[in-house]
């Protein structure tokens, strides 16, 4: 048996859109835990969801083979090429 890899996805609200239409467009999509607001500081700064900071990122959480992780991490590169201000970042462990 395969050991699996735990891919965390952590970007922008304003990615979210392209980064779920690569995953899906990939089949990466069919098992993914999402939590939909949350609030830290980056290199693109803070995002806190309030009048100060009024911006929220999102996490993707999904259990995959290894070669399902090296796809999703190409695509994330593939979004953050096209948003480089918005601080995407993909963490693969296992």
């Amino acid at each position: 048996m395969r050991g699996l890899k735990r891919v965390e996805i952590i970007a922008n609200h304003s990615v979210e859109q392209d980064i779920m239409d690569i995953l899906k467009k990939n089949r990466l999509t069919s098992h993914f835990t999402k939590i939909p607001s949350v609030h830290g500081r980056g290199d693109a700064g803070p995002k806190r969801g309030d009048h100060i900071w009024p911006e929220e990122n999102f996490i993707l959480i999904i259990y995959c083979e290894d070669n399902q992780a090296s796809v999703i991490e190409n695509a994330i590169e593939e979004i953050r090429e096209g948003f480089p201000d918005e601080g995407i970042r993909c963490f693969v462990t296992g």
